[in-house]
């Protein structure tokens, strides 16, 4: 397939985190950067946070979940559209549970009530080389990052970590007192992030409660994401400010996140839902 006008795509949201689904397996493309932001563009295509295609790429066992931002960078996770992936493919096979790729390692769905799914997340990664940090931090728990006055900042200390991607996460009083609009993409471009990075605002409200609000890299404020949610809980745990499991709120709802003690591995639990289908027209 050279272009993808005339062929169909689903649009799903988790929590009100848009996305542009494309199934590609039968008919392989390439989706450079390009396309992506295209698509992903309200202005000129269906508009979403990110694009997610569904393919059979070479070397790799069964399906791939491919991510772009709204910015036309790939990326290699994104738990939100890991559920909506996860019960789109439960829904094709008859199955309760279901196994897929992504740029980021291999992810499991499983399917726990009616549109709602628990994505096992893999292990979270906090050596500063791994998340990845541009200078050597010997605990990720608290970098060495402040915003506004040097001898009075308004933030300081935010604990990082890789969740399949960068995340810097602020620990607050009170998500709504601090702009994330303006100092999100200024953390995101930040020289210590070499990837950039998710920025996130968390607000502790019990051992078993987290606010949280989310500049997305490439994407901007979003409704909710999968993947900060889970950054927000195991560096909250880090810290001792929560136990191993939360709800985590986000502007679009609630997820369930798990930092098992057992196996070190991180379970990601909300709904999803399918809004609409559509198919791109001649200009694609």
């Amino acid at each position: 397939m050279s272009s993808l006008s005339g062929h169909p795509y689903l649009i799903m949201n988790g929590l009100g985190n848009r996305f542009v689904i494309i199934d590609l397996r039968d008919n392989p493309m390439v989706i450079d950067n390009d396309l992506a932001k295209k698509i992903a563009d309200p202005k000129t295509g269906p508009g979403c946070d990110q694009v997610i295609t569904l393919e059979h790429r070479k070397g790799i066992d069964g399906v791939f979940m491919g991510i772009w931002n709204a910015d036309g960078d790939e990326v290699g996770a994104c738990g939100n559209a890991s559920r909506c992936v996860g019960w789109l493919l439960m829904e094709e096979q008859d199955e309760s549970e279901t196994r897929f790729e992504t740029a980021s390692g291999p992810l499991h769905a499983t399917k726990v009530g009616d549109k709602r799914i628990a994505v096992d997340m893999g292990e979270p990664k906090f050596h500063w080389r791994d998340i990845p940090l541009a200078e050597q931090m010997d605990d990720t728990r608290f970098v060495d990052i402040k915003l506004g006055p040097i001898d009075n900042p308004v933030l300081w200390g935010p604990s990082t970590v890789n969740v399949g991607n960068p995340h810097c996460i602020f620990f607050v009083d009170d998500v709504n007192a601090h702009a994330l609009e303006k100092f999100g993409p200024m953390i995101e471009h930040h020289p210590l992030f070499p990837e950039r990075a998710n920025v996130s605002i968390a607000q502790v409200t019990s051992k078993h409660a987290i606010r949280l609000r989310v500049w997305e890299r490439g994407a901007g404020i979003t409704k909710a994401c999968g993947t900060a949610a889970c950054a927000a809980l195991v560096c909250a745990h880090r810290r001792r400010l929560t136990g191993r499991k939360a709800v985590i709120t986000l502007d679009g709802g609630d997820l369930a996140v798990e930092w098992r003690e057992d196996d070190n591995r991180i379970i990601m639990t909300g709904p999803i839902s399918l809004d609409e289908k559509g198919e791109f027209g001649t200009d694609f």
